[in-house]
């Protein structure tokens, strides 16, 4: 809709000319776009004002374009005047309360109080031989307003009303939506829908034709459970497979999270272990132990107390490696097994042989042997340790340097006490060989075995109980024909469920394909018809 103001002011605006020859340009709106010249009454009172409307209506819209003339201060105010009556003074006193003010000499007069009157005396729009109406000076606009209405109320508000051109312009406005614009919204609705409800309808069918498809008796449902059970066997333990395969890959990819941190914290342990020992070790217990060996000799070399550090330090973290190892390979395989319980093949293999068939008693049998691989494999790493290190007399290495320093404290006397005033120094000693061993044993050596050592156990067993599943085929089917009746009677029910939600999901959906189709028919869209689901 477009309101125009030439009623009032004589001429188009430059903006009101621009829209309207937009408008008219673009064929997609302009045949649905409404002109209204709103104060009309303003022509009313002024020949030459409404001659220059005229003139402009009949050069610039004249080509059956929608045209109305109102006034919207009479029509708006005279519909709601139209509900007043003597006991509010015609709205004085409700309508207009706010704006009359109630001033101690005269009430303020609305605007629409004065156009009234005006109407009333000077439009020359009322009949005369119907309304004789007289506008007196010596009343007040608002007295002569109340005046008139009381003399001739209902008859003059509908003339007001039909004078004003509203009822016109809402008739215009009413029949073309519903007329004209309302089938073109339903069909365009329709044509929204019809691509959605051709998906439904195939959705409803291809479920229908499913559950069709299914059995119906007991022995029906049974015979097809049987005849698929080697397929479900097969399906079964290659789903199996591949879980285990990605368990070994993610361990050695280094991509399981929680035996990452176990791993970490062994890290952890055996370093802090290593820093714990070098801080403990006692020079003068050591010393006891050498001279305790050779009886015959009250005296040790530096070489000895090497020696039996050497010894003690290794096997010490020998049994921090293995029993870091156990608790982290013992974690991994309880892990492992509640992922595999929480697996639908799992599940499912349970149900159809009644157990896992020994797959929880193999897992135990492997974590056994992955227990002692690797224990064999931390004492092989730690008994590496008493060897010192290739660089630990190579020239200008920080350990020479170290050994000769810590070999002439330890030389200045043949008791015990040169030994144990340089124990700071032996400790510094021993760190510099041993730290780097534990380093590249936690850091490289020992996580390749420990992967290699998890992959060699567990991918045979991935391949073997993927055999075993599919051998097990008579105890399954065994066990199956003993339990499939019950599990029979619970898919009969479960389908007859399925067929009478899908059987009322159609009703509902037909309910609505053919309320819609009745308001498409009655807006005469008959073509636009929405498909049914039908014929089952």
């Amino acid at each position: 809709m477009v309101v125009l103001k030439p009623a009032s002011a004589g001429d188009m605006t430059r903006e009101e000319t621009e829209l309207l020859e937009a408008i008219r340009n673009n064929p997609s709106i302009r045949d649905r776009v409404f002109f209204v010249f709103n104060r009309i009454d303003e022509t009313w009172y002024n020949m030459q004002l409404r001659q220059r409307l005229d003139s402009l209506i009949s050069s610039q819209f004249s080509d059956g374009q929608r045209l109305y003339k109102t006034s919207g201060l009479l029509g708006f105010y005279g519909s709601q005047i139209a509900q007043t009556g003597t006991g509010d003074r015609f709205g004085l006193d409700s309508i207009f309360a706010d704006s009359i003010k109630n001033a101690e000499i005269a009430e303020d007069t609305p605007q629409f109080i004065y156009e009234f009157n005006r109407y009333c005396s000077s439009s020359g729009k009322l009949p005369g031989n119907q309304f004789r109406i007289s506008v007196n000076n010596y009343e007040s606009q608002n007295e002569n307003y109340v005046r008139i209405l009381s003399e001739y109320g209902t008859p003059l508000m509908q003339q007001l009303i039909h004078d004003s051109g509203i009822e016109l312009f809402r008739g215009a406005v009413t029949q073309y939506l519903t007329e004209e614009k309302r089938p073109q919204l339903f069909a365009a609705l329709a044509n929204d829908l019809l691509p959605v409800c051709t998906a439904l309808r195939r959705v409803y069918l291809d479920r229908w034709r499913e559950l069709d498809s299914q059995p119906t008796e007991v022995e029906g449902i049974k015979a097809k459970r049987l005849e698929g059970l080697n397929h479900d066997l097969v399906r079964l333990g290659g789903e199996f497979k591949e879980h285990i395969d990605r368990e070994i890959n993610v361990v050695v990819t280094n991509q399981l999270r929680s035996f990452e941190d176990d791993f970490k914290h062994l890290q952890g342990r055996m370093l802090d272990r290593l820093e714990e020992l070098l801080n403990g070790f006692s020079v003068k217990q050591v010393y006891q132990n050498a001279t305790l060996a050779h009886p015959r000799n009250s005296t040790a070399p530096f070489l000895a107390i090497l020696v039996e550090a050497f010894y003690y330090l290794s096997n010490e973290l020998e049994d921090v490696l293995i029993a870091e190892t156990e608790r982290t390979i013992e974690r991994f395989f309880k892990q492992l097994f509640e992922r595999i319980c929480h697996q639908d093949y799992y599940r499912e293999l349970c149900r159809l042989m009644g157990s896992d068939i020994g797959l929880e008693t193999r897992l135990q049998e492997i974590k056994t042997s992955v227990v002692l691989t690797l224990r064999s494999e931390a004492s092989t790493e730690c008994d590496r340790y008493v060897r010192e290190s290739p660089d630990f007399y190579r020239e200008e290495s920080a350990s020479l340097f170290q050994f000769r320093e810590v070999l002439a404290k330890t030389s200045s006397g043949y008791d015990c006490s040169p030994m144990v005033a340089a124990e700071p120094a032996i400790r510094q000693l021993l760190k510099l060989d041993f730290e780097p061993k534990v380093q590249r044993t936690v850091q490289s050596t020992f996580r390749q075995a420990v992967s290699q050592t998890l992959k060699s156990q567990l991918v045979p067993l991935s391949a073997e109980y993927s055999e075993l599943i599919l051998g097990e085929y008579k105890t399954a089917r065994s066990h199956l024909e003993s339990t499939i009746e019950k599990e029979a009677q619970v898919q009969l029910a479960a389908l007859a469920g399925d067929r009478e939600v899908l059987q009322q999901s159609i009703a509902a959906y037909n309910a609505a394909v053919q309320e819609i189709d009745l308001c498409l028919q009655s807006v005469g869209c008959d073509r636009f018809q929405l498909p049914l689901v039908e014929g089952f």
